[in-house]
């Protein structure tokens, strides 16, 4: 059909969250768009279920994993504890990436603090690189629990570290080769570094310790501006971004201008997406400062009638009612055809 990443959510919602077998009435969240997380009902307490692939990267892929898969479930207020990974293998596959990728595992999930419990590991016809799918688990107070459709119009919305985190990581990883000669060196080696910002457990953890959190969503494919319109869609708002308030780190910017690249629009794990009430925002921003994690408010949501919009650095409204294809496929493309 002509696109690569996240499958459309017109075209999710005809084939995909109308066809999910018998409904528990114990499943409290169930598949639609920006709801990446299941809830499930058990008592005090809910089981809150997440999967996710990698396939954008194919360096640091158990890290990446790892990561990916537990963030959603910490946006939903949960604490992550179990993890299933799947890791599908090229043929001919040299022993030495199964090392490297379940150490990078293992070194995740004990900084973390989860467990990997079960999963299948194969060598896949057809494959030129390996692919991981990991599933989460985590648990939380029935009463604790935070969706992505639960923002009022009204609510602020607060981004925590940064656009495109993940996308700088891997940028610097997959392109280094192109990189290193258009880039300071120690630009790269800080992107690198990356790595350490994909998590964002402490992020969700602190901003639902301080109150007001009325949804938060982790904006993976699509970057700032998809997270941002999955909540609104979620909960049927509008809203209006403010590009000048979107903090963009200087390894960003310039790994983003050389490649020609709209950070607002690239994979963002390790940012979070929060809304509060307004008169919770900036104590959340000033917490997560408190705690080095660079935060500002970008934006708020709006009545559904309004639209979805984000007023430009020059001043100009723009509307942004399309839903995001991330900018990596579109760069992936690029160097396939045209790597100098």
């Amino acid at each position: 059909m002509g696109y690569l990443g996240k499958v459309p959510p017109s075209i999710l919602e005809k084939y995909v969250f109308s066809r999910i077998g018998v409904v528990d009435e114990r499943v409290l969240v169930k598949p639609s768009v920006g709801e990446d997380a299941a809830v499930i009902d058990f008592g005090d307490k809910v089981l809150v279920v997440h999967s996710d692939p990698i396939t954008g990267a194919s360096k640091h892929i158990g890290w990446l994993s790892i990561c990916v898969s537990t963030n959603d479930v910490a946006t939903r207020g949960a604490i992550p504890k179990w993890v299933s990974m799947v890791i599908l293998l090229p043929e001919n596959f040299d022993e030495n990436l199964l090392d490297s990728i379940t150490r990078e595992i293992d070194d995740a999930a004990k900084k973390l603090g989860v467990m990997v419990v079960c999963g299948h590991t194969e060598v896949t016809p057809k494959l030129d690189r390996p692919i991981l799918i990991s599933t989460a688990f985590g648990e939380v107070s029935k009463g604790r629990v935070v969706t992505t459709r639960g923002a009022k119009p009204g609510d602020l919305i607060i981004l925590s570290k940064g656009a495109c985190i993940e996308g700088t990581f891997i940028f610097a990883n997959e392109f280094y080769d192109f990189l290193i000669d258009k880039v300071p060196r120690d630009v790269i080696d800080r992107a690198l570094d990356y790595i350490n910002l994909l998590s964002v457990l402490k992020d969700a953890q602190l901003a639902v310790a301080v109150g007001g959190v009325t949804s938060m969503h982790d904006p993976t494919e699509g970057g700032v501006l998809g997270g941002v319109q999955e909540m609104a869609k979620a909960s049927s708002l509008g809203f209006i971004l403010y590009e000048d308030k979107v903090i963009v780190n200087e390894e960003t910017k310039l790994i983003c201008e050389v490649l020609g690249v709209d950070p607002l629009k690239t994979i963002s794990s390790g940012a979070l997406l929060i809304s509060a009430k307004p008169d919770y925002a900036e104590s959340i921003v000033n917490v997560l400062r408190d705690d080095g994690i660079k935060a500002s408010i970008i934006g708020r949501f709006t009545n559904r009638e309004s639209g979805w919009k984000i007023v430009k650095s020059d001043g100009s409204v723009l509307e942004v009612s399309e839903p995001v294809v991330d900018e990596l496929w579109r760069i992936y493309g690029k160097f396939k055809s045209n790597p100098s």
